[in-house]
């Protein structure tokens, strides 16, 4: 017997599915193919889990399921009790800025710190009274101060870089939750979240002379990941797409400052230096392999970077840095139709709205009109695969026949090669020779 989905996880899937985006919630409903990547992501996380540390490029075409896998991978570390933040890059959120960039990136992902009690973001404040809870717990098991408890510690996290100030704030919001004061909480979760512009600010509300900015933004990473392992946490996966947005920067002097911040975390950890803490970053292959722009571009990324000489002729390796999602197959792809129609009619098979033969004709319908891509990169194809049942479930009176033939499905364009405004002209009949604005590339790209 079926397990029927509850409208609320039926609607958060298929509505996403129809606005051609990944759902939040839910994604083990729809999840089919690339056993084999999950299962070298799940090591990853049990490694992290035992004091180890891991980074991984997950690398596919426009289109083919990065963001869903990656929001998958998130869903299974919190069901392993880690800490997850995520966040997309986009060009004022970045790794490496002087402008305020990587402070809005860091302030992004603690707005979406997520637990597994609060998956969906918003989690830093439960943390941290988790974390005061730990210590209440051993000052009564111990006979010890509570606050001694805390600052002992808080001890182990004051002798990182930029640990003293963290730890004084972490102590100020006990203090705050000691004597009840809302606001001096509120602060110190204000500073956790990078929400302070200022150190004036800061030091008038918590006494301390720092804040979190574009220069300390990867070392508070480190400590936030030692924290909710003092809090209780098993370790914590940070979670980044749209890494093309570096990909995309025009000037290149901003770009290789990215791309030197992606080999300090890249660095420590493969070294394992990084405790508890892991990464997974999100992007194309003219990200990682274009040697003009993206990460090749960068001789100390390209080395680490290299793919497994000795992995051909269909021999596969799973534990470098870089990950490469295979393509559905058409058999993938005929079982995920299905799970959309199960998922559709709300897990009840007896409320289908079409047989199994119309899942083949539905292929074949988009292997006429794009060829194989309807399969490797499916998003648009998805999308009107949810709009053909939409149809069929408020017009009943049609038949699926009446309507195959008149879907419109058009393979998805990769926007990623769009560069930033500077670098590109208005479109015109002839060829033009476009030289990139304030970007010291010695080639020039050709538009037509």
């Amino acid at each position: 017997m079926t397990t029927p989905i509850r409208p609320k996880d039926r609607d958060a899937v298929i509505q996403s599915l129809r606005a051609g985006v990944v759902p939040r919630t839910g994604q083990h409903l729809i999840q089919v193919g690339r056993v084999n990547e999950i299962a070298a992501l799940i090591k990853d996380i049990e490694r992290i889990a035992d004091n180890g540390s891991g980074i991984r490029f997950v690398i596919g075409e426009y289109g083919s399921g990065k963001t869903f896998f990656l929001n998958l991978i998130r869903a299974i570390a919190l069901e392993k009790r880690l800490v997850t933040a995520h966040a997309d890059l986009n060009p004022d959120r970045r790794l490496h800025a002087t402008g305020g960039q990587a402070r809005s990136l860091y302030a992004e992902m603690m707005r979406n710190i997520s637990t597994r009690s609060k998956p969906d973001g918003g989690a830093m404040q439960s943390i941290v009274e988790r974390f005061v809870t730990e210590a209440l717990k051993e000052s009564k098991a111990t006979g010890k101060n509570a606050e001694a408890v805390i600052h002992e510690k808080l001890e182990f996290l004051s002798e990182m870089v930029g640990g003293y100030d963290f730890a004084h704030v972490i102590a100020a919001y006990w203090k705050g939750h000691d004597a009840g004061n809302e606001q001096l909480k509120a602060d110190a979760i204000r500073w956790l979240r990078a929400e302070f512009t200022t150190k004036t600010d800061a030091r008038n509300a918590l006494g301390v002379r720092t804040i979190i900015d574009d220069g300390t933004f990867y070392d508070h990473l480190k400590l936030m990941s030692r924290f909710v392992r003092l809090a209780g946490f098993e370790g914590m996966l940070i979670c980044l797409d749209e890494l093309v947005n570096l990909y995309k920067l025009s000037n290149v002097q901003a770009r290789n400052s990215n791309y030197e911040q992606i080999l300090r975390i890249l660095n420590d950890s493969l070294q394992g230096t990084a405790v508890g803490l892991g990464f997974i970053m999100g992007g194309t292959p003219d990200f990682l392999m274009d040697t003009r722009r993206g990460l090749y571009s960068y001789s100390a990324l390209q080395s680490r970077l290299a793919e497994n000489t000795f992995a051909v002729k269909g021999l596969v390796d799973y534990s470098g840095p870089v990950l490469r999602l295979s393509n559905l197959s058409p058999e993938d792809f005929y079982i995920l139709l299905g799970k959309i129609r199960h998922v559709f009619a709300y897990g009840k098979t007896d409320d289908y709205l079409i047989p199994d033969e119309v899942l083949k004709a539905f292929m074949e319908h988009c292997s006429k009109k794009i060829g194989d891509a309807y399969f490797r990169t499916p998003r648009n194809t998805i999308t009107s695969f949810v709009n053909l049942l939409s149809v069929l479930e408020q017009n009943r009176q049609i038949t699926w026949q009446d309507i195959l033939g008149t879907v419109d499905i058009r393979p998805d364009v990769n926007p990623d090669l769009d560069f930033t405004p500077e670098e590109t002209v208005a479109a015109s009949s002839q060829a033009s020779l476009i030289m990139p604005a304030d970007d010291e590339d010695s080639l020039a790209s050709f538009k037509l």
